[in-house]
């Protein structure tokens, strides 16, 4: 999951959809991590703002802490979800042309195809809401992607 900053919408998204595997069973099969496209943040926790959005929801996101986009990052993960545009163009300029990672956008996984996670950062507290609403029905989406890729035939 990858954002700007990576202190408010991607470390959302990891935890979300962290929680949604462990939910399902699947956590020990999927590792999840969120990055920034810049490094402005790196060891910083979340945003305080989005840790108690997502906190009043049940997610938890005091553990993580802010890191930039490396190279390797291609190479260790299947999919690398961009929250918008902007942060999708960066990450395939940083994307070798062999890299095996699928690189997109988190919102193409549901019904929000070619929509950005809005950035809530400048905004008030129903852009935090947005947020999770956006990213909840996104990983719902891509819980079901995952299933499929794990267990093709269907069974869980």
């Amino acid at each position: 999951m990858v954002c700007m900053g990576n202190i408010c919408r991607s470390p959302t998204a990891e935890g979300v959809l962290r929680r949604k595997l462990s939910d399902a069973g699947l956590a020990r099969l999927v590792e999840v991590d969120s990055a920034g496209t810049h490094g402005y943040y790196s060891g910083n926790p979340p945003d305080p703002r989005a840790q108690r959005h997502a906190a009043k929801r049940g997610y938890d996101l005091s553990k993580l802490r802010a890191r930039r986009v490396r190279e390797e990052d291609f190479e260790r993960f299947d999919l690398v979800l961009a929250m918008d545009d902007d942060n999708l163009s960066e990450l395939e300029s940083l994307r070798r042309p062999d890299s095996p990672a699928e690189v997109g956008l988190l919102m193409d996984h549901c019904d929000g195809r070619g929509r950005s996670v809005p950035d809530p950062y400048y905004g008030d507290a129903a852009g935090f809401e947005r947020v999770l609403d956006d990213v909840e029905t996104a990983c719902d989406s891509l819980l079901a992607h995952l299933r499929q890729r794990l267990h093709p035939g269907g069974t869980s």
